[in-house]
């Protein structure tokens, strides 16, 4: 690993912000939208802290020109966000409605008018209602209806966004969707959710085929996976066996196919109780193995495993929300133990030397391909004090942390492009509802008015000067 007597960044590296459309937009009955599983299962009783959702989450959808304004105060240079698909097709199927694409086109603008970059997310987790009713991601006509939807989006974007993203994190879509139930669409069937994962896949390799024919070849397709770093409690073969098979479940199952055309055979093999795999019909993975411009990593916290002599039920100490099911088909002989270290209010330990090995493992998978740390950063329990300012000195150390980690990478030969902070602003985060702030700009839910916190100023700092700042608030 290299020495670094000053954390600096090449010129070109692109400093961002994102967001996702559920957590910030609201707005969720205006203009055509219709609900997506997120409505349905935030509306749920029980699903989501103090049955919180969002309806209004932070009205990014009115003030989206104060947010940019933000943005560019702070002095970012990208910003990733995602589309709305049943803000864009209602039913998930059919001709577009105009005045929901318009709003995108009105973001982009503005964007675009203060020199930010814009990064579409096509897909972050808001599948419209009507195609869970139909099956959701199990079923494989959800496939093709992704494909058309890319190809609606790019033809309307795709002149003035050059940076794309079919889905995020694949891995929450599947089996915290379909597995052990703690996201939308909330079902709890193991075989469901590799069969989801495999048409989420498709859906990825026929969408960048779709936006690839409807929009200018300068562009850039990519995917985001929240890839994890696992790691075995010791050198013993069990705990090596147990840390095999995470990998696979949380990495395997989507680089496999994405990257070199096939899924890991470890992989086939462990799930071989729970699935016989026979919906990866011939031509799939021909179709899925797509040629990237660029890879998205997300990355918050390691994964540490053992394996266990009896299988385990109840909640498990991965990360991912209390459920009685397993987001993990086929591993119940293996048992999460807690990270040591300081934590986040996730409960996440902060670990940057994660991100670094992430960084470096795809390096090593994929040499030419750049990549991008799409997500990252940490919730606090942030307040303001009574001038109204917010003090997190905490999430400056953690940027701190975690981009000095993608410097030291850069340094030891990866081709890292870019940085986008997670969050733009705190918001809904799913079922946690709104108590996790992860914002570098406090919100204030009664008033909805925005506050940049020290973090913010502190990474606006960074994104103006290519170099960190010292750990101290700005």
């Amino acid at each position: 690993m290299s020495d670094l007597t000053t954390v600096t960044f090449p010129p070109a590296f692109l400093w961002g912000a994102a967001t996702s459309a559920y957590q910030i937009e609201g707005a969720v009955r205006e203009d055509g939208r219709t609900p997506s599983i997120w409505d349905t299962f935030s509306h749920t009783p029980g699903r989501t802290a103090g049955g919180e959702h969002g309806d209004i989450a932070v009205d990014h959808y009115h003030r989206y020109r104060e947010d940019v304004a933000l943005m560019a105060d702070l002095g970012l240079k990208a910003y990733r966000f995602s589309i709305s698909w049943s803000r864009v097709q209602p039913t998930g199927r059919g001709p577009a409605v105009q005045v929901g694409l318009d709003f995108y086109r009105r973001l982009v603008d503005e964007l675009l008018a203060h020199d930010i970059k814009p990064a579409v997310t096509l897909y972050h987790w808001d599948l419209p209602q009507e195609l869970e009713d139909a099956g959701g991601w199990p079923a494989r006509d959800t496939v093709f209806r992704f494909a058309e939807y890319a190809q609606i989006v790019g033809e309307a974007l795709g002149d003035r966004v050059e940076q794309w993203i079919t889905l995020n994190e694949p891995w929450c879509s599947a089996f915290l969707g379909y597995a052990s139930g703690v996201h939308a669409p909330g079902r709890t069937d193991p075989e469901a959710s590799l069969r989801a994962a495999h048409h989420l896949n498709l859906a990825h390799g026929l969408g960048t085929t779709a936006l690839r024919s409807s929009m200018p070849s300068r562009n850039s397709v990519a995917l985001s996976l929240n890839s994890s770093v696992v790691r075995p409690v010791s050198r013993d073969p069990a705990d090596l066996a147990a840390a095999r098979k995470i990998d696979d479940l949380a990495n395997g199952v989507f680089h496999g196919p994405i990257l070199h055309g096939a899924y890991p055979q470890t992989l086939l093999a462990a799930t071989s109780s729970v699935t016989d795999w026979s919906y990866v019909l011939d031509g799939d993975l021909r179709a899925i193995q797509q040629p990237l411009d660029a890879l998205g990593l997300n990355y918050y916290t390691p994964t540490l495993v053992s394996a266990t002599e009896s299988p385990r039920t109840g909640p498990r100490a991965d990360g991912h929300g209390a459920s009685a099911h397993s987001p993990w088909p086929g591993a119940d002989d293996v048992t999460f133990l807690q990270t040591p270290g300081e934590r986040t209010e996730m409960g996440w330990t902060i670990d940057p030397t994660g991100l670094h090995e992430l960084i470096m493992r795809y390096t090593r998978e994929a040499p030419d391909l750049p990549l991008y740390i799409t997500e990252n950063g940490a919730a606090y329990d942030d307040k303001p004090d009574p001038d109204g300012r917010v003090h997190d000195p905490e999430r400056i150390a953690y940027l701190h942390g975690h981009l000095s980690a993608v410097r030291r990478a850069i340094a030891d030969g990866a081709d890292v492009r870019g940085y986008y902070l997670w969050s733009l602003l705190d918001n809904f985060e799913w079922a946690y509802g709104y108590e996790k702030r992860f914002g570098a700009v406090y919100v204030d839910y009664a008033t909805l008015a925005r506050t940049p916190k020290s973090s913010a100023r502190w990474y606006g700092e960074a994104a103006r000067s290519g170099a960190l700042p010292a750990v101290t608030e700005v």
